[in-house]
C-alpha cells in the first residue's frame, strides 16, 4: 500500500506539472542533444550500443508526449559529422539501429500523424540507411501533428559551408545577386529552411557545449541543461525544461 501511495503521489505531481505547463506558451520547436547513452550503458556494465537502444526507446516516448503537449517540431542530434571518429563497430551498430527503429516505428508514426524529416548530408550514410529514411519520409509525408527531424551526418559548420557553396553557385549563375544576401536569404539555404529556429534547446547528461549543433539557428534559443542521462529522460524532465522556458523573458535582443 505504501508503494502504491507513492506511485499515486508521483502521478498527481506529473498531472499538476502538466496543468501548469499547459497554462503557458509551449515552444513550437525543441532541439535536443541526446547525450549520455554510452555513459548510461558503461555505468551498468553494458556495451555502448545498449545505451543507444535504450535511448531510441526514449525517443518514442518523448516524441509522443511532446506532440500531446503541442510541440510542432522536435529536432534530435542523432549522428554528427564528428561521430565518424568512433569505433567502426559502434558506427555499424548505430546505422543498423536507425534502420531498425524506422521500420519498427513507421506504422505508429503514420497513426500518430508524425512527419519524419532529416537535416545533414545524407550522402555519406550507407545506402540501406538512406533507402529506409526515404521510405519512411514518403510513408509519413502527410503527418501534420508533429515533425520529427533527425540530424544525421550533421554538423553546424558543415551545414553553413554547404549553404555558402549553394549561394556561391547561384551567384555565378545569376539566380541571385549580391545585393540580395541577407540573414533571411542565408537561412533559406540551410537544411532547416522550412523548420524555423528552435525556441528551446535541451542537452542531457550535464555537458555544457553546443557541439556543432544548429550554430546559426540557435542565436536566440533558450538553453536548458540537465544532468539526467538521455536513457533516463522522462516526461517530467521535458516538463521541467518547458517550465523553465516559460519563466524566461524572450526579448530577442529588444528592449
Amino acid at each position: 500500500m505504501h508503494v502504491l501511495a507513492i506511485e499515486e503521489e508521483r502521478e498527481e505531481d506529473l498531472s499538476a506539472k502538466i496543468a501548469r505547463v499547459s497554462l503557458g506558451p509551449i515552444p513550437e520547436h525543441i532541439a535536443i542533444i541526446m547525450d549520455g547513452n554510452r555513459r548510461w550503458a558503461k555505468d551498468r556494465g553494458f556495451p555502448a550500443i545498449y545505451g543507444h537502444w535504450r535511448g531510441a526507446d526514449v525517443i518514442t516516448d518523448i516524441l509522443s508526449f511532446a506532440s500531446k503537449m503541442g510541440v510542432k517540431v522536435l529536432t534530435l542530434y542523432s549522428f554528427s559529422t564528428e561521430n565518424w571518429t568512433r569505433p567502426q563497430k559502434e558506427i555499424d551498430q548505430l546505422m543498423k539501429l536507425i534502420v531498425f527503429y524506422l521500420r519498427k516505428k513507421k506504422r505508429s508514426m503514420v497513426e500518430e500523424s508524425v512527419r519524419l524529416e532529416t537535416i545533414g548530408d545524407l550522402s555519406r550514410l550507407p545506402g540501406f540507411v538512406q533507402e529506409e529514411l526515404e521510405q519512411t519520409k514518403k510513408a509519413t509525408a502527410s503527418g501534420s501533428k508533429i515533425r520529427l527531424v533527425l540530424a544525421l551526418n550533421y554538423g553546424g559548420r558543415d551545414e553553413i559551408k554547404r549553404a555558402v557553396e549553394k549561394i556561391a553557385n547561384d551567384l555565378e549563375t545569376g539566380t541571385i545577386v549580391k545585393q540580395q544576401i541577407s540573414e533571411e536569404l542565408i537561412s533559406s539555404y540551410l537544411d532547416t529552411a522550412s523548420l524555423g529556429d528552435p525556441s528551446l534547446f535541451i542537452r542531457t547528461s550535464g555537458e555544457q557545449r553546443l557541439s556543432n549543433f544548429l550554430l546559426w539557428q540557435m542565436s536566440y534559443t533558450e538553453v536548458y541543461l540537465t544532468k539526467v542521462l538521455w536513457p533516463d529522460f522522462q516526461h517530467k524532465d521535458l516538463l521541467d525544461a518547458i517550465l523553465e522556458f516559460q519563466k524566461r523573458e524572450r526579448r530577442l535582443g529588444g528592449p
